[in-house]
């Protein structure tokens, strides 16, 4: 049960360093991030850039997603300019996963001290620049958590048979990362427990693509309720997040095995491995749609907007 709180924790903790890591980024750039959301989404290839650039600086997709939809439900922005927005928030998120790769293990303590001193400080930047180094410690010292918490958790019976079925389904795989990242709203947090997993060479690398697969379509949920009472505009856009995620997960669930197989290409440990497939992922299914943006619109507008047909006429 010790062992239990202690990964909640660590969950609760790596959650937090990102929000504080989001924080910090969001008032060094203050409202130029909106600013280019608007002006930089003339065509799709445009907004994709500014979506991934401005997801990146966040640290979070779900943000921009849901500072998005907050632009089309004040009819600041239009469904159409979303497309490409929505492309590149799953290109941007892609970096944090990349970053939580890197072993810091030495600067977590001065990284913690040094922030937690600039945050005490007036002036706004520096205040800023704490946020960003306190919030790094904050989700580097959670992987580690994972990481000691993996083996000592699966000692446990009912977390050991859980694991081992998870290894053997795909599908078990894709449906826990799914439901475990709405519960956490955070999709990093869950490739971050995966990676965790792996390291202790608990996990099978199969079963944590299949999770990270998962935790896209997990990851939507916030944009949906953001979506709620945002107006059609805004349905529709939080609708083709669920949509390029799907999608994209259907036309990958065939290729686990081939990117299990050629895994050690991409780098030697599993925990890198998972984090440059996520990469191959988020950018394959990004750049399959741009050429096709306007038709991907359509669509939705097909499946989603529908208008009832008048009996009268």
């Amino acid at each position: 049960m010790v062992y239990i709180l202690l990964f909640i924790l660590c969950i609760l903790i790596f959650i937090f360093g990102m929000m504080i890591i989001r924080f910090g980024l969001f008032n060094l750039s203050a409202n130029k991030l909106k600013d280019w959301l608007i002006k930089l989404t003339s065509t799709p290839l445009k907004g994709m850039l500014t979506g991934t650039f401005i997801t990146a600086l966040l640290q979070s997709s779900t943000a921009v997603m849901v500072i998005t939809i907050g632009l089309i439900s004040a009819r600041i922005m239009t469904f159409p300019q979303s497309i490409g927005i929505i492309l590149g928030t799953n290109i941007g998120t892609t970096f944090k996963t990349e970053l939580i790769t890197f072993n810091i293990d030495r600067a977590l303590v001065p990284l913690a001290i040094s922030g937690a001193l600039l945050i005490l400080f007036k002036n706004k930047k520096a205040r800023s620049i704490g946020m960003l180094l306190f919030g790094i410690a904050a989700v580097f010292t959670a992987m580690k958590g994972f990481e000691l918490l993996a083996k000592p958790l699966t000692s446990m019976e009912i977390i050991n048979n859980y694991i081992l079925s998870i290894n053997d389904q795909i599908l078990l795989s894709l449906l826990t990362g799914t439901i475990m990242t709405a519960i956490i709203q955070s999709s990093t947090a869950m490739t971050g427990i995966a990676m965790g997993f792996l390291t202790a060479g608990l996990l099978h690398l199969d079963a944590g693509i299949a999770i990270v697969l998962g935790a896209n379509i997990g990851t939507c949920i916030t944009a949906l309720i953001a979506s709620i009472g945002g107006g059609k505009e805004s349905r529709l856009a939080a609708f083709a997040h669920v949509w390029l995620n799907v999608l994209g997960v259907l036309l990958f669930i065939p290729l686990i095995p081939t990117l299990t197989d050629n895994a050690s290409f991409l780098a030697e440990t599993k925990n890198v491995q998972l984090a440059h497939i996520s990469v191959i992922f988020n950018v394959s299914t990004s750049l399959m749609v741009l050429p096709f943006a306007t038709r991907f619109g359509k669509m939705i507008l097909f499946f989603h907007d529908r208008k009832p047909k008048n009996p009268l006429t």
